[in-house]
């Protein structure tokens, strides 16, 4: 128990210089206290600290208290108190994680890739794998898969018959992968593809196929359909135990319930949530047909605001010179000349280079939207001297062994030539695109303008690049100059 102090009092604080501790001494202002201390042997003022300082041992401590007998009282409350140690950075308290466990998966799986191939002028899929005993012995007996001693590979049909089949002698043994352009127009086959990876227990609800089938007829992009897929697909499992007959009866509040655990955990992105009320909605509204089923009412995160990464010229000068690669510097060279997306760049036709017009044609750009944007000259002459020394017969960009090019060919390549520049910043290849789009507001050009070539349906959109670049706003002076 602390009783209250009378009169004056000088207090003891601890003082560490230099790695050594001292006594601070503190009190309120009083001409006698401070006449008292200037005379005390073994005390003295700081200039550094402004105050007076002394050696810390109970001797010293002894002989202030003496001196300072009937002048003040000697208090050492805060001398031995702990070190407060304050962390450098922000402590988030714990959230709860979410009730709704994440769908559980195989372990993982030896991969069997499919590759189109042109056999006796007739289509087949190639089956590309690491030699693996069991799958080698599996395909050896399986009735639709045929060896191929020119080609020294297993292949199978490119029909649905062949394609469930394959899946089902590989099912829990390995996992089927697809070429890129590899395009697969039965559903049901899809749907087992995006499935295989998960574990299947006795109350394992699928993905309805009614409902990829409403979003394959409303034209939505592959994309979406896979999004949406995934998310459903979480969420009737999540009550998978109800059966989806009791599911399908759910009201609003269910549905809210269920986002609101997902947001309160803290575990998932505002674009997680949104895209889930959204594949989620869908399916009771216009899949099951609930339009009274309000889920307008759903509680929607704020978006967060995050301004894109924006290199500067010199830094993107830097990448474009981290490659002897012709091709490879054409497709870097093409992300930050015309601001394009790296989907856009792989498919890119050769016809769609219009040298005669000065533009790029942009066919089936996000939002499946057709667009032109710049051709740059430099980039012009790049792409003629590529065209001549790689012959592409389709794409304007092929793969090493035909076909297109892949996406996550051109990450590997912005990865490898950021490192060889030196350039520790965290950048992906879109980052080419916002740095096009800053760079072009800095030259002046009006904002409608990069709108337009960055296909963005609303203004609102591209007014983003406002707020990261420098120009305009190095001509206003802050109030502070003007004192």
């Amino acid at each position: 128990m602390y009783f209250k102090q009378t009169g004056a009092v000088v207090y003891l604080n601890t003082l560490e210089h230099q790695g050594k501790f001292y006594i601070k001494l503190w009190h309120k202002p009083d001409q006698k206290i401070t006449q008292k201390l200037k005379q005390a042997d073994g005390v003295k003022f700081s200039k550094t600290y402004k105050c007076f300082v002394m050696s810390r041992n109970e001797q010293q401590i002894a002989l202030l208290q003496q001196h300072l007998e009937g002048v003040a009282v000697v208090n050492m409350l805060y001398l031995n108190r702990p070190k407060r140690l304050r962390p450098s950075k922000p402590v988030n308290l714990s959230a709860p994680k979410s009730e709704y466990a994440v769908l559980p998966k195989l372990p993982e799986l030896p991969v069997v890739r499919l590759i189109p191939l042109l056999y006796q002028n007739r289509m087949v899929l190639q089956l590309s794998f690491q030699y693996d005993e069991r799958i080698y012995q599996v395909l050896c007996s399986a009735d639709r898969v045929k060896w191929l001693q020119e080609t020294r590979c297993f292949v199978t049909g490119a029909d649905s018959i062949s394609l469930h089949q394959l899946l089902d002698r590989l099912q829990g043994m390995a996992q089927i992968w697809l070429a890129q352009d590899l395009k697969i127009k039965d559903l049901s086959v899809q749907n087992r593809l995006w499935e295989q990876t998960y574990v299947k227990e006795s109350h394992f609800i699928s993905c309805p196929l009614p409902y990829l089938e409403k979003l394959l007829l409303l034209n939505y992009s592959p994309n979406t359909l896979r999004t949406y897929h995934g998310l459903l697909l979480r969420f009737l499992n999540t009550f998978c135990q109800e059966g989806l007959t009791r599911i399908n009866d759910f009201t609003a509040e269910a549905v809210n319930h269920y986002h609101r655990n997902l947001m309160q955990s803290g575990q998932y992105s505002y674009s997680f949530i949104n895209q889930s009320i959204n594949a989620i909605k869908f399916y009771y509204q216009r899949m099951l047909q609930r339009p009274l089923m309000d889920l307008n009412q759903v509680e929607r995160p704020e978006k967060e605001r995050k301004l894109p990464k924006v290199m500067s010229k010199e830094e993107v000068a830097r990448i474009l010179k981290a490659t002897d690669n012709l091709k490879h510097r054409c497709l870097l060279q093409l992300l930050y000349a015309g601001g394009l997306r790296i989907s856009e760049v792989i498919n890119l036709k050769i016809t769609d280079v219009q040298s005669g017009r000065n533009i790029l044609l942009i066919r089936g750009g996000k939002g499946k939207k057709d667009r032109t944007t710049l051709l740059s000259q430099r980039l012009l002459q790049s792409l003629r001297s590529y065209y001549k020394a790689y012959k592409p017969k389709d794409w304007l960009f092929e793969g090493q062994f035909g076909g297109q090019y892949t996406v996550e060919s051109i990450r590997n390549v912005f990865r490898d030539c950021k490192a060889k520049a030196g350039i520790h910043g965290p950048y992906t290849p879109h980052s080419l695109r916002h740095s096009f789009a800053t760079h072009l507001l800095e030259q002046g050009t009006d904002l409608r303008y990069i709108q337009t070539l960055l296909g963005h349906g609303s203004s609102k959109t591209t007014e983003i690049y406002t707020h990261v670049t420098p120009h305009a706003i190095e001509k206003i002076m802050s109030p502070l100059d003007t004192l």
